[in-house]
């Protein structure tokens, strides 16, 4: 019999990561991003739902009741769900760091304020059942080296402010594991950070294949690399254990990607690890088998959704439908190895 669940949701965000206007890589608009979302089908299968970057050009954080309505009647129209949703709580968005200073992390917080909103309303609305709100701490790792200890603590301060928020309207936050956000830029500091906030029940990981392969390699924190360059298949499998049995527990919403150990930034967005494609000859992940280590005990931890990240994709390959449809088929495999009914 095959698995229902988890169902198969794509990001849209890769339509604004790294993009920048009056380039070659401009934004691609929500509505295109559905739209390839929507047209992908492997042997009739289909993208269940999508998650979403809450901020311009895609939505607006503060957009009407009417106005996000109307956005779940658009997604509803393609056949889609809404799963986890992004708050905007970088500088320069609504929100500020984690670790900044008190008007910065009132910010912070108010982000995650508009982001339950706009859940709230799609709940109601019908178009998302469940999902998690996504934040990160806002700010670089140079900075939060200066005082690691301080800035931890004030970073998971600044959390669990967010977590009543979310408590307040029955979501949960998942903090994502990446090289470039300071505090959370590797495996033992996110590990750290989680422990200070202390509140698993409202604050978890989000975990992508892409950037926890980076934690593997000690990128941003050496002293805590699990593997050395020229590591065996032994010693990945070593490695891979340690990491996901200390981080799996904390596991609420998970990425789908691939990585090819190197790292990448566009635009505005920091250097942090590259997602490449799913058919990658220069991927360093079997796919299915480094998601099992995740997904083990996923529904038991509230996971009903994975999705699928291609940030910094070129556009030309974001605009290829067959690009969509080895993604697909990638979340097919990895549903039908790991998943439950």
């Amino acid at each position: 019999m095959s698995h229902t669940y988890p169902k198969l949701h794509n990001a849209m965000w890769p339509g604004l990561v790294g993009k920048e206007p009056g380039t070659d890589h401009p934004p691609i608009s929500l509505d295109r991003m559905l739209e390839l979302t929507a047209n992908a089908s492997v042997d009739g299968q289909k993208f269940e739902g999508v998650d979403l970057f809450l901020f311009h050009p895609h939505i607006d954080p503060d957009a009407s009741d009417d106005a996000i309505r109307a956005l779940g009647d658009t997604i509803a129209g393609h056949g889609l769900a809404v799963g986890s949703l992004v708050a905007p709580v970088w500088p320069g968005t609504v929100g500020g760091s984690a670790m900044g200073s008190e008007e910065d992390r009132r910010n912070f917080v108010l982000a995650v304020r508009k982001a339950c909103r706009i859940a709230k309303v799609l709940n109601e609305h019908g178009v998302r059942s469940y999902g998690v709100i996504r934040i990160d701490s806002a700010t670089g790792v140079g900075p939060w080296a200066e005082d690691p200890a301080g800035n931890t603590r004030k970073i998971a301060e600044t959390f669990r402010e967010a977590a009543k928020v979310a408590r307040d309207h029955g979501e949960r936050l998942a903090a994502e594991g990446e090289i470039c956000w300071g505090g959370m830029h590797s495996w033992r500091a996110m590990l750290d950070t989680l422990e200070a906030v202390g509140e698993p029940e409202t604050v978890g990981f989000q975990a992508d294949l892409a950037h926890t392969y980076l934690y593997l390699l000690g990128y941003n924190a050496p002293e805590h690399a699990l593997l050395k360059e020229g590591y065996s298949n032994a010693d990945f499998d070593a490695a891979y254990a340690t990491l996901t049995d200390a981080l799996r527990p904390w596991t609420i919403d998970f990425h789908v990607a691939q990585n090819d150990g190197s790292v990448h930034g566009t635009g505005s967005h920091d250097k942090t690890g590259r997602h490449c494609p799913a058919d990658d000859p220069n991927g360093k992940l079997d796919i299915t088998r480094a998601s099992g280590h995740w997904l083990k005990g996923a529904a038991d931890r509230g996971i009903k959704h994975i999705c699928w990240d291609g940030c910094m994709f070129p556009n030309a390959m974001l605009e290829k439908q067959e690009t969509w449809n080895t993604i697909l088929a990638a979340m097919l495999k990895v549903r039908a190895a790991h998943g439950w009914a």
